[in-house]
């Protein structure tokens, strides 16, 4: 019988261990510092969330599991202590015994208390601490609420703090749906199944392309059709995957894997022929520092990667794909990935909040992207930058001595290129530290010449030494006087990434403007009763491109076209008869009967617009891109209730829907549909083809029907839809479509199908809670936590 002392009695009481595989109860000796995440399905389903300390698991059980997102505490009720055993305990607990049901190990790693802190805390009520697991990093905080009336469990918080880990409110719990170490879905867990056997992909290293860069510009430009990125103080990097391992190139394409092991080691843990655009920093106080980083570099410092377009995958270039569209697959590549390398994510339409936010916080600047734009390696207006101070590239041309007794310089003498050559832009004797003066002293001694190279006057030339313009260093400064030469300059470091025939002075010119697209009649009405117009329309489409454009953009297109608008004649149109313009283009697809037809789609905001200008209200899409029409990347669940079913009716079956492919490993969002139902949808990594897409929600459909026939039914035909929702399944064979996110619908109040996290849906009381008149909420909520993540997700339809 254990002693009372035993902080794992109670553990080993409940339990009868005849029956169930869990770990028999021994403390341990010594002091580990290793955390898990046991998500598990017993009475309620819930995520178990564990701590060593003194040779337990402190235990935890999270209602509704941890959030990345600062904003939101959850609930955390201290369970009894388990034994470190129980740190690798994956299985079904038996029926009838305590916490009978199926358990995941759905996260692991290590844990430690903040500076200054320890885990001694917990007995003040509160704990701050770190922790390094494959899903839930950065910083975490604990605390135990205030003891009410006969409580018979402690009831604690669990939350994240705001640093570069923190994310979306659901992602962790809504697209994590794998065990961490054996892959299984619950399903699979609960079925006893194997874990699932990988196979090792193989895919050729994508070779080195020329990195697109941004042109300056003096202001943040407007419209919906930009999305603004934070500028990061680093080195921009090209990485690519496959072959005998990944390389990382610096924008002039030098190989410089070597420079950044760490993050050559997290990109192998990457999918094969990939070819990611980011940029290398190293934090310090929480932003990205440079004289950090080459610290970091020379002293094998940490250091994060933060991924900002995808280039190619293993399924060819995506060059030629809307911003949008590449940055979506991006986000889809790096879920669950390394977190040396990172997402960059991005605000729409909010350009000017960001900036003047970054400036605050100390940051360079930003870079404002046009959505729709492809990805070209030259610099265009369709990349642009904007400075919070002046900072370019300067060659360096030679130094003035020093006086000061161990300086071996007083200032360097700085250049740029212009039409004939190098001019002098004036001199820096600021920013250095004993290191930094060192280091550039060491490499201006073996370029030293005898004469200046470029001409200047003799007050100018006086004192100084001169050296072959080959050196570039990175200078802040307040701004360029009359004569070019810069005032108030401060040295940030040397460049190796830059060859100096590349410098030249960097001149802000005026921002760019919104897609010329000429909307005829925009005051015809055409949402009777609702006084909505077809500028109105216009006008909501081309501020929400950016959020559009993901679904929209490479799709082959179904519009419904009203051209005297939605009280009058409608249709749809999704073959091309020429008549769109140029920015609306055609791909050939085979037919049933072999005939080749030109089915329209768009790639840009201006295509977007062209179709609004010939009448068209609704966009649906295919499930699949024009890249590859034969492999879907998404499936639909269209809800569509009977005429005597409330709402709330639809709200419960898309939350058990979504349950039940959670089983099954498949990550689903909800999207309301702007007409009567819910869409749940789920994306897919374009693999299979059709028919195993259409077997698949035909087999799921079919088997919530029969287990709930009072419910559901899998059929259209009406006769046998009375009192029950119809699981639209048939949207997912090839050449049907379904309303895109974002998408107006001709329907009365001018809705709009708009996504929403699964924890608000019971909150919302119509499926067209949003119309076009909400675009700046729209835009407000695709940019906050609760949807970070939307409709992403790496997965694959399970092999059964």
């Amino acid at each position: 019988m254990a002693r009372k002392s035993d902080p794992l009695a109670t553990y080993n009481a409940k339990r009868d261990f005849a029956r169930t595989a869990e770990p028999a109860g021994t403390l341990a000796k010594g002091q580990g510092n290793r955390f898990v995440v046991q998500k598990h399905d017993a009475t309620r389903l819930h995520y178990d969330f564990r701590l060593e300390v003194d040779g337990v698991l402190k235990s935890w059980a999270v209602t509704r599991g941890p959030s990345l997102d600062p904003d939101q505490k959850r609930l955390a009720v201290r369970t009894e202590d388990h034994p470190l055993d129980y740190a690798g305990f994956e299985g079904v607990i038996p029926a009838g015994e305590y916490g009978g049901g199926t358990v995941m190990l759905w996260d692991e790693g290590t844990w430690s208390p903040v500076a200054g802190k320890s885990a001694t805390d917990l007995k003040k009520g509160h704990l701050h601490f770190v922790l390094a697991g494959t899903r839930m990093r950065g910083e975490w905080l604990l605390v135990r609420l205030k003891p009410r009336g006969k409580e018979k469990r402690e009831n604690w918080l669990l939350r994240k703090v705001a640093d570069g880990e923190a994310g979306g409110t659901d992602t962790l719990t809504a697209t994590m749906l794998t065990s961490v170490t054996t892959g299984r879905t619950m399903e699979e867990i609960a079925e006893s199944k194997p874990a699932p056997r990988k196979v090792a992909a193989e895919a050729k290293r994508p070779a080195f392309v020329e990195p697109q860069l941004a042109t300056l510009v003096d202001a943040v430009p407007t419209g919906g059709e930009w999305l603004h990125e934070v500028k990061y103080d680093g080195y921009r990097i090209l990485i690519a995957t496959g072959g005998t391992g990944p390389r990382l190139y610096t924008r002039t394409g030098l190989d410089w894997t070597a420079k950044f092991p760490g993050i050559a080691e997290a990109a192998a843990s990457l999918p094969p022929g990939l070819l990611l655009d980011g940029e290398v920093v190293a934090l310090k106080d929480g932003k990205p520092d440079f004289s950090t980083l080459q610290a970091a570099i020379k002293d094998g410092g940490e250091m994060r990667c933060f991924a900002f377009d995808l280039l190619r995958d293993a399924d060819g270039d995506r060059r030629d794909e809307a911003l949008v569209r590449r940055k979506e697959r991006l986000q889809r590549v790096l879920a669950g990935a390394d977190p040396r390398i990172a997402y960059s994510d991005h605000v729409t339409g909010s350009g000017e909040k960001l900036f003047a936010a970054m400036c605050a916080e100390g940051f360079e600047g930003i870079v404002s992207k046009r959505a729709d734009a492809p990805y070209r390696g030259t610099r265009s207006r369709s990349w642009l930058k904007v400075k919070c101070t002046h900072r370019q590239e300067f060659v360096i041309l030679g130094w003035l001595p020093s006086e000061a007794k161990g300086r071996p310089f007083k200032s360097l003498l700085l250049g740029v290129q212009e039409e004939g050559g190098l001019r002098y832009a004036g001199k820096v004797g600021t920013g250095f530290d004993a290191a930094n003066m060192a280091e550039v002293a060491a490499a201006l001694a073996p370029l030293a010449r005898k004469t200046p190279p470029v001409e200047l006057p003799a007050v100018q030339r006086r004192g100084a030494r001169w050296v072959t313009p080959k050196l570039v260093a990175e200078i802040a400064f307040a701004e360029f006087t009359a004569d070019g030469l810069v005032r108030h300059a401060s040295f940030i470091a040397l460049r190796g990434d830059k060859a100096a025939k590349d410098v030249v002075r960097e001149t802000p010119v005026a921002a760019d403007a919104a897609p010329a697209v000429r909307i005829s009649h925009p005051e015809r009405v055409i949402f009777p009763g609702d006084r909505l117009t077809k500028g109105d329309l216009a006008a909501y489409v081309e501020r929400v491109a950016p959020l559009l454009l993901p679904a929209a953009a490479d799709r082959p297109l179904s519009l419904v076209r009203c051209p005297q608008g939605r009280g009058k004649a409608c249709f749809f149109q999704k073959h091309d008869a020429g008549s769109f313009g140029d920015a609306v283009h055609a791909i050939d697809i085979a037919e049933k009967e072999g005939k080749r037809e030109p089915y329209l789609y768009v790639r840009d905001a201006a295509g977007l617009l062209s179709c609004v200008q010939m009448g068209t209200i609704e966009f649906h899409g295919w499930g699949s891109g024009v890249g590859d029409v034969e492999r879907p990347d998404r499936m639909v669940f269209d809800l569509d209730p009977d005429e005597g079913l409330d709402f709330a009716d639809v709200k419960r079956a898309a939350h058990d829907i979504s349950r039940h492919l959670g089983d099954l490993g498949l990550a689903s969002f909800a999207m309301l549909s702007g007409g009567k139902g819910v869409h749940v949808v789920v994306p897919l990594t374009p693999q299979a083809e059709w028919p195993t897409v259409k077997d698949f929600a035909d087999r799921f459909s079919r088997a919530l029907a029969q287990a709930e026939p009072d419910r559901f039914v899998a059929t259209m035909a009406k006769a046998k839809r009375k009192g029950r929702i119809f699981i639209d399944w048939l949207r997912n064979q090839r050449g049907s479509t379904a309303v895109l996110p974002y998408s107006a619908r001709a329907r009365t109040g001018a809705p709009v199908a708009a996504p929403v996290a699964w924890r608000e849906l019971d909150d919302i009381d119509s499926a067209g809670r949003w119309t076009i008149r909400d675009a700046d909420e729209l835009l407000k909520r695709a940019d906050s936590r609760l949807l970070t993540g939307w409709g992403v997700a790496d997965q694959v339809l399970p092999d059964r």
